[in-house]
């Protein structure tokens, strides 16, 4: 057994297919094949259901060596991380998962993370809480920002950050123009554009209006906060967005952010690794920036900033 075995295994159970699985992996298709029957063969087990050569499967024994090998390469990737840091300080790819709620934050981490380790390349990835859970588990990325207390999280560290209140994002001239606040309740009644049911920010928000006994009137679906905005800046929708969003970027001309009671609901959002030992030197360095960082209190300060310039 060797290094290139279970890293072509690895491939094949992140592509899950031999021709594709082979090109991420800049051999043939033979190759790859062979490499994976040499493994079985070494290991005395079968790891992958075939069908006239394509894949159908992985075997019980193929789960748990295909955990096993990701594991392995993700420790010897952090071996190579510890070697570097020690020569020349912290280098390589953090990847980090993030819910689309969270990226109106995500600079406020990612930026002093550069700064403090400069050559480090950084990937913000936009991806659903279910699928930073996946990205964790398979080691694909090495750090999420995600909610904390709301579903539940399996095999992780983490470090909360701030908590997301909500807000109702609605075209200026509508019937709540002149109110600093409205209810869930009365938000429900106006036709809404909401994330998709994927999305965990989604069923939070269900959840909210189902405290209120409201139904709400969701016409259009998205996955992206952009798309959200787009809609209601086209005047006929209306929407609830995460406080850090208007917090950021302040309110869009056109619109207005309006702050929902009746809950008044808020939901904690922080950084989540592998609970591993040691963590890897990425997420180790990650850990440690943020834990002095009072996020909440920049997302504040940044508000005003905002509420500033817009004067």
């Amino acid at each position: 057994m060797n290094i290139r075995q279970l890293t072509y295994l690895v491939a094949l159970g992140r592509e899950k297919h031999f021709r594709r699985a082979a090109e991420a992996c800049n051999v043939t298709q033979p190759t790859l094949s062979q490499a994976i029957k040499q493994l079985e063969e070494d290991l005395r087990v079968p790891l992958v259901e075939r069908s006239q050569q394509r894949l159908r499967g992985f075997t019980p024994e193929g789960l748990r060596v295909l955990e096993w090998a990701q594991r392995i390469l993700a420790d010897l990737d952090s071996l190579g991380q510890e070697l570097g840091e020690m020569r020349q300080g912290l280098t390589g790819r953090l990847r980090l998962g993030v819910i689309p709620a969270a990226m109106p934050t995500v600079s406020l981490i990612t930026t002093p993370f550069v700064r403090r380790h400069p050559v480090v390349t950084v990937t913000v990835l936009s991806q659903s809480s279910v699928a930073i859970q996946r990205g964790l588990d398979e080691f694909e990325i090495e750090a999420g920002l995600t909610y904390l207390d709301n579903e539940p999280l399996k095999n992780v560290k983490t470090l909360p950050l701030y908590r997301e209140r909500y807000l109702l994002l609605t075209p200026s001239g509508g019937p709540f123009d002149s109110r600093r606040a409205v209810t869930w309740a009365e938000a429900a009644g106006l036709p809404l554009c909401l994330l998709t049911p994927n999305m965990q920010n989604r069923r939070i928000v269900n959840r909210n209006f189902q405290s209120a006994n409201a139904e709400p009137r969701t016409v259009i679906e998205t996955d992206s906060i952009t798309g959200l905005c787009s809609h209601v800046r086209s005047g006929r929708w209306s929407t609830v967005v995460p406080h850090t969003f208007v917090s950021l970027f302040g309110e869009l001309r056109g619109m207005r952010a309006i702050a929902l009671k009746e809950p008044a609901a808020s939901q904690s959002v922080g950084l989540v690794v592998t609970a591993r030992d040691p963590l890897s030197p990425l997420a180790r360095a990650l850990m440690t920036l943020l834990r002095p960082i009072n996020m909440s209190a920049q997302i504040e300060r940044l508000r005003r900033d905002v509420s500033i310039a817009a004067s």
